[in-house]
């Protein structure tokens, strides 16, 4: 019976799995190679959560989904800033729900307090070098070159990201298979400061994006007021991190492109040249797990670039899963246990990393086109109308708990049904007729 088991990684996904199995009755130690996360300044580097039903799961499950929600703010809609100076709006669910703007750096710090505070113990500056998969056992060094000291577990669970040194020992097995991408775009997160009464200079309750195509700047709001901004852009090119380093060519770069920014961040040049710019990977690998020994979670086992705000969502699910698991199995038979988990996240870990690839073309091209918005519009009013043939596929990822798999692949269904309508003439000036709504049912139920 596996009663002693390490959590590698003190982010997110590991301190709620670490939680999640305190509170199961087991024996928990979560290691992780920095000092205690309570201690760090994660500004600069950190994109700004979305939490939305499927991390929710686990936390309503664990009991401690009102304290995270005393730290986050509702978001019930896109504003896209468009380069004429326009705000347009777009709704996230048909029915009014809203998904939750919370910052990493003071939701880790959160959640590890209630950790230790359940009884987990963490084991900060312990970095782990290697693991022997048969016998679940980490070594540790404060260096990798100095003598490794050997501590073992029932079970070992990697929750170290996505440049997990659980999986890279995995990867040495035989027959492991295992894929890495990164896009071309980089990001650079900047902070709008709060006014000085300490009021939010924009719509507190929006995801503000200002779509540029082949490169985007959102703005999620904290509870202090302030609002965590992301700049996505290209390493290389015309507009580019590497063709915009000096003063000048900020100034002329924001005044272009995001003529508002000055004003809502007056030291936007500082920031640029302070902050660094990180990359964004997908990754995917296979299997899982190793025996009743080792398993992968979250971004050690599937990696996603954030544009779908599901990276920690999709995450938390894999907690959630394998915690129903639990609930079902016998505790002896953990072999069964793992097999079922990577039997049901696998193919899940894969459809989001698609889907979340795919909302990175519509956030950042798609929301500032009209023919896109005008699809969308007539999606919610069709849904609204006819809600048990239509639900939108952004509603079905993030506001329900179907599985990635099903909604990535009615999701393909749906946008060709909506080519359909969208080559329908004047299809502009009917977009909301009753004669619309009767041709996408035909075409849906035909």
């Amino acid at each position: 019976m596996s009663r002693d088991i390490a959590v590698v990684g003190s982010g997110l996904v590991g301190v709620v799995l670490a939680l999640t199995l305190k509170k199961k009755g087991y024996q928990v130690v979560v290691y992780d190679k920095s000092c205690d996360i309570r201690t760090l300044d994660f500004r600069g580097r950190s994109i700004n959560l979305a939490l939305s039903d499927r991390g929710w799961r686990i936390l309503d499950k664990i009991d401690i989904a009102d304290q995270v929600r005393a730290i986050g703010i509702p978001m019930y809609q896109r504003a896209i800033h468009t380069i004429e100076g326009e705000v347009k709006h777009q709704p996230y669910s048909i029915k009014g729900d809203a998904i939750w703007a919370i910052s990493r750096g003071d939701l880790n710090k959160h959640l590890i307090a209630i950790a230790e505070e359940a009884g987990v113990i963490f084991k900060f500056e312990t970095p782990i070098w290697d693991v022997d998969l048969d016998n679940g056992i980490l070594y540790t060094a404060k260096e990798e070159a100095m003598q490794w000291k050997a501590i073992k577990h029932d079970l070992v669970i990697g929750a170290d990201g996505a440049y997990s040194r659980i999986r890279a020992r995995m990867q040495k097995q035989s027959r492991f298979e295992y894929q890495q991408s990164y896009l071309h775009l980089g990001y650079k997160e900047l902070v709008i400061d709060a006014a000085e009464v300490g009021e939010h200079k924009l719509a507190p309750n929006s995801f503000h994006i200002w779509p540029r195509k082949d490169f985007m700047l959102i703005a999620l709001a904290n509870v202090d007021g302030s609002f965590t901004c992301t700049l996505f852009m290209p390493f290389e090119g015309d507009v580019s991190f590497d063709n915009i380093k000096t003063d000048e060519d900020i100034r002329v770069f924001f005044a272009k492109y995001f003529p508002e920014v000055p004003q809502l961040m007056p030291d936007y040049i500082a920031q640029y040249l302070r902050n660094p710019v990180n990359s964004l990977v997908t990754m995917k690998c296979f299997p899982w797990i190793y025996k009743s020994k080792v398993a992968l979670i979250g971004d050690a086992a599937h990696a996603v670039v954030p544009f779908y705000g599901q990276g920690l969502n999709a995450g938390l699910e894999d907690v959630f899963v394998l915690s129903e698991i639990l609930d079902e199995y016998d505790e002896a038979k953990w072999d069964e246990i793992l097999s079922r988990y990577q039997e049901m996240r696998k193919p899940n870990g894969d459809a989001i990393a698609e889907l979340s690839y795919q909302n990175f073309r519509e956030m950042s091209e798609h929301t500032a086109d009209d023919t896109f918005l005008l699809r969308k519009k007539i999606e919610s009013k069709f849904a609204s109308q006819y809600p048990d043939l239509w639900l939108p596929l952004y509603d079905r990822v993030t506001f329900s708990t179907d599985t990635y798999v099903a909604a990535l692949e009615m999701g393909k269904q749906q946008g060709l049904w909506m080519d359909i309508i969208m080559r329908e003439d004047n299809i502009k000036d009917k977009w909301d007729s009753q004669e619309i709504m009767e041709k996408l049912k035909e075409i849906i139920q035909s």
